[in-house]
């Protein structure tokens, strides 16, 4: 059967070479169409009278394939199973020296089956490489979720652009996974990182992602070889695309300096990453299993007085010089947001005003306080704002002969000069 049935193997060399379809699984596809064609030539329901009567050689080296018919030869009265059995007369039209008892075996010729079955072989084998194609694109992107991937700009829509791969597989690459000051052409490379792999309708949807914490790791790996070689670990990365980044590192190499390394000289080998991230601002902190300590650097450029920790609420008190609060919570609290989820603490920021601003004498108030309301307080050693302030207004009422009401009013008018 080597005439007649060639487009048929032509078909599905082309196919195995432009889908990368391995053979095994092309030789059991075409075996699966040509069991249906022999179930519907003969009229069989059960796979196993196939598989007894009929052998099915499929070379896929030289594209070519074979189907032998084999029945036993039995006494014409005693031809009970048509599709395994063969009277005498009729085998020995084939060849005159057969004998009950013996095999024969007939080749089945394409040109049998007539052009509409031969057509709608051709189809289903169609149909069946497709499905397997996709099928194969579905399981090879579902092992690469979290894996960078490049390839090019196919078509640009408003909401999505579709990219295709290096082996002119299709990947979507929504609006809402990429960053917000991304713009590609048609033709363009563009990078990023498997999300989700799904089947929609029978068809693989791939999606990439350029906003996923995976994608800044990948740009990591390649621009420091540290990281790629495994002496600097990245612990953990949060983002918040196009605007902010934070990333963890720690070095199990004491002769190494994970931030240094991951910097660079001079900020050689950030500055692409942030370029890839359209100008993403990158903060590297040296990773510690002190929370304290951990913290402090999260909230980096801002300053930190001292830290209260509830490790049971996974909370945080961070008192800080005034001046230091808008660098901790940064532009539109993108700094604290990202410092929270870094370290895994809630962070409150405050103002460590009591500490760090200075005091005012009591005299400086004459013009809202009276001058013998001023005497009283100094009797008990309260001379400055702060030394009433640090008392509670019970001390005060117990130490001077103030009433509660003249007390009440000296302390909103020293608390209103601090806040």
């Amino acid at each position: 059967m080597k005439i007649g049935h060639q487009n048929l193997i032509e078909t599905f060399s082309e196919f195995k070479e432009l889908k990368n379809i391995n053979r095994p699984a092309m030789q059991s596809v075409l075996e699966d169409v040509f069991k249906a064609m022999l179930k519907r030539k003969f009229e069989i329901n059960d796979d196993a009278e196939i598989d007894s009567s009929f052998d099915i050689i499929i070379n896929v080296d030289k594209g070519d394939f074979e189907i032998w018919h084999n029945r036993e030869v039995v006494a014409d009265k005693d031809v009970k199973k048509p599709l395994q059995q063969i009277s005498l007369t009729d085998a020995q039209k084939i060849d005159e020296d057969y004998e009950i008892g013996e095999e024969v075996t007939e080749e089945v010729k394409l040109e049998s089956f007539g052009r509409r079955e031969v057509l709608a072989i051709r189809q289903n084998l169609s149909s069946r490489i497709g499905d397997l194609e996709k099928n194969n694109v579905y399981n090879k992107y579902k092992d690469q979720i979290g894996e960078l991937i490049t390839g090019e700009v196919y078509q640009v829509w408003k909401k999505e652009i579709l990219v295709l791969d290096d082996e002119r597989n299709e990947v979507i690459l929504p609006k809402t996974e990429q960053i917000p000051s991304d713009f590609f052409k048609k033709g363009e490379p563009v990078r990023g990182v498997i999300s989700r792999v799904e089947m929609r309708n029978g068809t693989p949807l791939v999606i990439m992602s350029r906003t996923a914490p995976e994608f800044l790791e990948h740009l990591f790996e390649l621009e420091v070889p540290e990281i790629f070689d495994g002496l600097i670990t990245i612990k953990k990365i949060v983002r918040i695309p196009g605007e902010k980044a934070k990333i963890a590192v720690e070095s199990y190499d004491e002769r190494i300096d994970p931030v240094g390394a991951c910097v660079g000289m001079k900020g050689s080998r950030i500055h692409g990453i942030v370029r890839e991230l359209k100008n993403e601002n990158i903060d590297v902190i040296n990773y510690t299993s002190n929370p304290q300590l951990f913290i402090q650097r999260a909230l980096n450029p801002a300053k930190i007085t001292s830290i209260s920790l509830d490790e049971a609420h996974r909370r945080a008190e961070v008192y800080m010089k005034p001046d230091q609060v808008s660098l901790a919570i940064g532009k539109n609290g993108a700094n604290i947001r990202l410092a929270c989820q870094l370290t895994g603490y809630d962070i409150d920021v405050y103002r460590d005003n009591m500490e760090e601003e200075e005091d005012v004498n009591l005299e400086e108030f004459a013009d809202e306080i009276d001058a013998w309301i001023i005497e009283e307080f100094k009797k008990v050693g309260c001379d400055t704002a702060k030394s009433i302030l640090k008392l509670s207004k019970e001390d005060l009422m117990k130490r001077t002969d103030l009433e509660e009401e003249t007390i009440n009013e000296v302390l909103e008018i020293l608390r209103a000069e601090f806040e």
